[in-house]
């Protein structure tokens, strides 16, 4: 396989990756996939499936090349579209392959977008389908990426998680069901989800852009772009630019939300604590427990060595502080006051 000329001197190459595909035997790939990335010393997580595969690897070039090659022996499993990027420093903990009932969690059963997904639209025109004043052009991420960059004439869903998505086709999309629907996502993996959700209801003319915002912004000049702001993605990187250039937004490491330059000018923006997002939920003992957090880093940093131990801590106490909640909404009787303790969380990636 070959990864590209200019990954060659990457210190950590990060792959992202999925392919829907009918996987009956997902359950017995689960071990020795586990067996290979170890042996490799690849880092990440990888989700099994019936219905595909859907992972982010992190590791050498040969580790991840090694990784491939056993997935293209598998039969379905060959021709994997991959994305790649670096890492300066590992991205993830540790390796976790794991058996789930979907790739990327829509809720819905009997989806199939290995057959049933919208028409494919190459990023080179996409500019001509979304120029259409009759076309119905919907972004499939959540509020919070939305947020920092989306296409012109874009509609928002302002969902929290992929699973509301249905919830809000049945309630806002009220069009004809011959309607040109374009849908979009980061990588292409939610839009060809959502596009066979939506010919499962019956909408007949529906499309989404192949590869995600990420070719689009990856293929088609600045010049000629109807992308507006920049794209939210799931790594270090936090966001890009066309050219896939890195961004101008930084991640808030205690509510996993992305901040602009401006907003670390505020009061309430304090490195690895809080920003103007998330201080108004937090309690004391997160604070605190975020300031313990950053000063490990700091110290880590400064002693130039890693500071996965502080991660692998801080995961643990957000594991713990989830269970709390979980208790304490179980034991609230106002379903009303549930509902707002969930929607005072911040999401996260």
């Amino acid at each position: 396989m070959d990864t590209g000329a200019d990954c060659k001197d990457m210190k950590h190459l990060v792959a992202a990756f999925y392919k829907f595909v009918r996987l009956d035997n997902h359950g017995e790939l689960r071990a020795p996939l586990q067996d290979v990335c170890s042996d490799q010393g690849i880092t990440g997580t990888i989700l099994l499936a019936q219905e595909g595969i859907n992972g982010t690897i992190a590791g050498s070039r040969e580790g991840i090349a090694a990784v491939f090659s056993w997935l293209g022996d598998q039969p379905g499993l060959d021709g994997i579209g991959i994305k790649y990027s670096e890492a300066d420093e590992p991205p993830f903990l540790r390796m976790k392959v794991r058996l789930k009932k979907e790739i990327v969690t829509l809720g819905v059963d009997d989806i199939d977008p290995e057959q049933n997904a919208g028409t494919y639209v190459q990023p080179e025109d996409w500019n001509d389908l979304i120029s259409d004043p009759d076309v119905v052009l919907v972004d499939t991420r959540n509020a919070y990426e939305v947020a920092i960059g989306t296409f012109e004439g874009a509609t928002d869903p302002a969902t929290t998680s992929f699973r509301e998505l249905p919830q809000w086709v049945d309630e806002n999309l009220q069009v004809d069901p011959d309607t040109k629907i374009a849908m979009f996502c980061t990588g292409g993996i939610r839009c060809e989800k959502s596009t066979a959700f939506l010919k499962s209801k019956g909408f007949t003319n529906v499309y989404h852009l192949d590869g995600g915002i990420l070719r689009y912004l990856e293929n088609v000049e600045e010049a000629d772009s109807m992308w507006r702001g920049e794209c939210f993605v799931f790594d270090q990187r936090v966001s890009v630019g066309h050219g896939l250039k890195p961004g101008q937004y930084d991640l808030c490491h205690a509510c996993r939300m992305p901040i602009s330059e401006d907003e670390k000018t505020l009061d309430a923006y304090q490195p690895g604590v809080s920003c103007p997002h998330c201080i108004d939920s937090q309690n004391e003992r997160q604070r605190q427990r975020y300031a313990d957090r950053q000063k490990q880093m700091e110290l880590a940093k400064a002693r130039n060595e890693p500071h996965l131990a502080a991660d692998i801590s801080e995961a643990r106490n957000r594991k713990r502080d989830a269970l709390e909640e979980q208790r304490a909404r179980s034991q609230t009787p106002s379903s009303s006051q549930s509902r707002k303790a969930r929607s005072s969380r911040a999401p996260t990636s």
